[in-house]
């Protein structure tokens, strides 16, 4: 996949969410999402947090954080938690192609962030959507790709398998489940894990 492309997915994704978060009440927004200590709003704020920083002011930001990503996280995350729920949104508008830091690995952080984290504050609503299938093959295949994610760790030794997509990988017993579902779990979210089957299925578990 082209860098041209990947940051079309990236746009799509990212307007995908704008007019998703444009639907929630304030109530939501201060709902706990899949991502501990974090609520709507705190996802919101971390997925466009390095949208407006240019590479020197995130170096900087790394460096008084020990160069941890947790740590960079949460100080950029500190930054915007006075902003109101309507700022954020309108952020993301405006960020619907991000520059800057997030588009490094030609969009890749920036995609897997937003679908992955999309998911972080569906799922907890109780408000599924049909991902285009498109972006979920893609997302799967990069998951592998990006060492935060963790997925080529957990599935190490592992088959998985999508059973709604033509998409499957590694060798080893399998582990079968909505394609969704898969990449939650992958991504270390748990509460996906029980839409998964077959022989595998133990193993990975013990990984999550």
């Amino acid at each position: 996949m082209g860098r041209a492309d990947l940051m079309d997915l990236v746009v799509a994704e990212r307007t995908d969410l704008a007019e998703y978060l444009g639907t929630l009440t304030r109530e939501q927004w201060e709902e706990p999402s899949l991502c501990a200590g974090w609520r709507v709003r705190d996802v919101v704020a971390h997925a466009i947090g390095c949208d407006e920083l240019t590479w020197p002011g995130f170096l900087r930001r790394a460096a008084r954080s020990g160069f941890r990503l947790g740590a960079v996280n949460e100080l950029i995350l500190a930054e915007s938690r006075s902003a109101s729920t309507g700022e954020l949104l309108e952020r993301l508008r405006a960020n619907l192609r991000p520059t800057g830091p997030i588009t490094i690995a030609g969009g890749m952080v920036a995609f897997l962030d937003g679908l992955i984290h999309h998911q972080d504050i569906r799922r907890p609503l109780g408000h599924p959507r049909e991902i285009p299938p498109e972006r979920l093959r893609a997302a799967l295949d990069l998951a592998f790709k990006a060492p935060p994610v963790g997925a080529k760790k957990r599935a190490a030794g592992l088959r998985v398998a999508a059973t709604d997509l033509d998409w499957s990988r590694g060798e080893g017993p399998e582990v079968r489940g909505p394609a969704e579902a898969l990449l939650m779990t992958l991504a270390g979210r748990s509460v996906a894990f029980v839409e998964l089957d077959d022989e595998g299925r133990s193993a990975l578990a013990a990984r999550l």
